[in-house]
């Protein structure tokens, strides 16, 4: 683990130069412990693909720790500490917790269906079966709240992002962009090529925490029809 200043009130740890599950791996069991024993000064983390950034109060570092010692230092003689802690052991006995999220492939709700399955010379059913087996890690949430980007997409299933992005695609959409698959939580502007939609909203503000995932997590998806997207839809608390 690599420790490199972000600013003046955060530092970046770097975990590996590639995604790689194992290095996500880490960085999730390094957020347990650090949410466990919080520094004095702490403020958050927020997790990438190969990095997590620590945010941090000089002032109370300062106040709370070594005199004449500058904050960042102390910060970083303490995530040192916590990353002493971590033997491979623990990370490997870390829980993921696996959410299932049910989507309707094609149609209104996967514009691009027929595309990405021409373009890999797949029947539809055959890309329905290929993006609903894998078990997809989140690796991280970014670009619009609770937007998850996942790793795990079959090779058989990365296709370009689109030549012309839409102006809007509606919250729930499911969609690849080259290696990656997502779903986006709210009405947004994007180039995904959209397969699908689910009815389960991944952004919900009022809640808490509000994002359905979190950096970690597994992700399945559960193909449904269209008469069980609305179903869902309808009967969920959320609606």
């Amino acid at each position: 683990m690599q420790i490199v200043p972000f600013g003046d009130r955060a530092v970046r740890l770097i975990f590996g130069d590639r995604i790689d599950p194992a290095v996500q791996l880490k960085i999730g069991r390094f957020m347990q412990v650090l949410a466990q024993y919080p520094f004095p000064g702490y403020i958050e983390d927020v997790p990438a693909y190969t990095n997590l950034v620590v945010y941090y109060d000089p002032l109370t570092v300062i106040r709370h720790g070594e005199v004449g010692v500058a904050a960042q230092e102390q910060v970083r003689s303490y995530l040192f500490s916590v990353q002493n802690q971590i033997n491979d052991e623990e990370e490997a006995a870390a829980e993921k917790q696996t959410v299932r999220i049910p989507v309707c492939y094609g149609g209104s709700y996967g514009p691009d269906l027929k595309e990405v399955a021409e373009f890999h010379h797949l029947s539809v059913d055959e890309v329905i079966a290929r993006h609903s087996a894998p078990h997809y890690l989140v690796y991280m949430l970014g670009f619009a709240p609770g937007f998850p980007f996942l790793g795990g997409l079959s090779e058989a299933l990365e296709t370009p992002r689109r030549a012309e992005p839409r102006l809007k695609i509606a919250a729930g959409s499911v969609g690849i962009a080259g290696k990656q698959t997502g779903a986006y939580p709210l009405d947004s502007p994007g180039g995904w090529q959209i397969i699908g939609r689910t009815p389960v909203p991944l952004f919900r503000p009022k809640s808490d925490p509000p994002t359905l995932l979190s950096a970690g997590d597994l992700v399945q998806f559960d193909p449904v029809s269209e008469e069980e997207y609305q179903e869902i839809r309808e009967r969920a608390p959320w609606h």
